[in-house]
């Protein structure tokens, strides 16, 4: 199933982004636009990590704390869990650490990593890296100069309906809504660790 890059052309540079296209080799070697090679145009992203940051709410369940922001592509503010792009070098960790602090003012005393998804394999090399925060702690936010989000929280119930009624279509929060009713359900364990720093 391996395809062999054979050549690679860089088509844009964006401010984080960068689109290519290589040529590769199939397979088979028989088939494909040009006799057994093919193209393939693609965005290079440096990654990111979202966050699925849990309040407790007094009555032995959960709160999730989410975000409507405006997402220019698609035209319109959609909800969904917090998140940012790794900085070069960055642990995915610190940048679900700092992205939490940044864009919501909270801390979080113990950290869970659920795992590595890549939301738009045929044409990004994007991967998010997919952490659980709890021990919430308030404080200022630090948004980036021209970023503009509100901060709310939800009942698990009410976040999981949302995703089946097709108000949550952003596809990072789609799968960690999945991997928190797993979690809560006792089906897909997490391995917690203090923050020794908050």
């Amino acid at each position: 199933m391996r395809e062999q890059p054979l050549a690679s052309e860089p088509l844009l540079q964006g401010h984080f982004l960068r689109v290519q296209r290589d040529t590769v080799r199939l397979p088979d070697g028989q088939h494909g636009e040009h006799g057994g090679t093919a193209t393939r145009e693609y965005v290079r992203h440096p990654g990111a990590a979202v966050i699925a940051a849990l309040l407790e709410d007094g009555q032995g369940g959960w709160r999730v704390v989410l975000e409507r922001q405006w997402r220019h592509p698609l035209g319109q503010a959609i909800i969904e869990l917090p998140a940012g792009k790794l900085d070069p070098g960055e642990p995915p960790l610190h940048c679900a650490q700092r992205e939490l602090r940044e864009e919501t003012g909270y801390t979080a005393r113990e950290w869970a990593y659920a795992g590595l998804m890549h939301p738009t394999p045929a044409y990004s090399t994007e991967g998010i890296h997919l952490w659980f925060a709890r021990g919430l702690t308030a404080g200022p936010r630090q948004l980036d100069a021209g970023e503009h989000l509100h901060v709310f929280t939800t009942t698990v119930p009410e976040l999981l309906d949302w995703c089946r009624q097709g108000r949550v279509t952003d596809s990072k929060t789609l799968a960690a809504a999945l991997w928190l009713q797993n979690y809560l359900s006792g089906a897909w364990p997490l391995d917690w660790q203090r923050d020794e720093s908050a």
